[in-house]
């Protein structure tokens, strides 16, 4: 993928400005919220004109101010996954995921359904309403629809910020997988620094409307702090991950915690929200807590 990006665009008084070319296959664009993310990606898509400046995918013109050429998102051939599925309520799964597939001329279909269909593992859920799944179902379902549409790049918006942590660790093996096995070039947007890890290779750190960085994926984590729903999240490093039971012990500094979810090799980012502590003038005799320190708060 060959993603060339030079664009403005003013509301009031707050400005948008990216100026950036990329070239890999699993790039991010990581930033806190309005910090104008998923407003390039409907600049991107063609969902919203730019004031001024060109984009360009594969050396193809998409928009140029100067030119006037300004194609609509049909042409673009920009597939985009949003947070919400979007589904079409009065289809089926199947019905869903062969939309765009059957909409896409034969020379252009580059991907089989019913092998997208055994990755995404969708087989049992093809003769069911979209209503009827649950949030992570839809998200794959949603998925499945855009690559079988053949993009030349698809744009992924915050697709798992509407999901709880248990359905985010269940669909993103299969993000991984697809993006994998059929070498579908992406773009992932999201505030979430463990899912940029998890996700990308390459990632832009958006603030305040403009570009501010540009690194490595696995340098992200040493150099921001994330803003969410559930406050300010810090980072931990924890290596070493060993089963404990149904559980996983990493080990941190000259420390162990208990977690939940299974690491990966080498070293691992945990999100420590603020309102994931609990504070204990003493040792507390009665919690369900499984990872208790000494700690000293210098300030709140």
């Amino acid at each position: 993928m060959k993603l060339e990006v030079s664009v403005r665009k003013d509301f009031g008084t707050f400005r948008i400005e990216a100026d950036f070319s990329l070239s890999g296959n699993r790039c991010g664009i990581f930033g806190p919220s309005g910090s104008g993310k998923s407003t390039l990606v409907h600049m991107l898509a063609g969902l919203l004109k730019p004031d001024r400046g060109r984009i360009t995918l594969a050396d193809r013109p998409l928009f140029d101010a100067a030119r006037g050429i300004n194609l609509p998102p049909e042409e673009r051939r920009i597939g985009v996954v949003f947070q919400h599925a979007h589904l079409f309520p009065h289809m089926n799964v199947r019905r869903n995921l062969l939309y765009g597939w059957q909409r896409t001329p034969a020379a252009e279909r580059r991907i089989e359904p019913a092998a997208l269909i055994e990755v995404l593992n969708l087989g049992s859920l093809l003769e069911r309403r979209v209503g009827s799944l649950s949030g992570g179902e839809q998200q794959r379902v949603a998925l499945g629809r855009t690559v079988l549409a053949c993009p030349r790049l698809i744009l992924m918006d915050e697709p798992l910020t509407g999901l709880d942590q248990d359905l985010k660790y269940q669909i993103i093996p299969y993000l991984k997988k697809v993006f994998s096995e059929f070498d579908m070039p992406l773009l992932f947007i999201s505030h979430s620094l463990q899912e940029m890890q998890l996700m990308t290779d390459e990632v832009l750190v958006f603030e305040k409307g403009s570009l501010q960085q540009r690194l490595p994926a696995e340098n992200l984590a040493r150099r921001h702090l994330v803003t969410g729903a559930r406050g300010y999240a810090n980072l931990l490093t924890l290596v070493e991950p060993r089963p404990h039971g149904d559980l996983w012990r990493y080990r941190w500094g000259e420390t162990e915690l208990i977690l939940t979810e299974p690491g990966l090799a080498g070293d691992n980012l945990f999100e420590l929200g603020s309102k994931d502590i609990t504070l204990f003038k003493g040792r507390p005799e009665a919690t369900s807590a499984r990872n208790i320190l000494a700690c000293r708060v210098t300030s709140i």
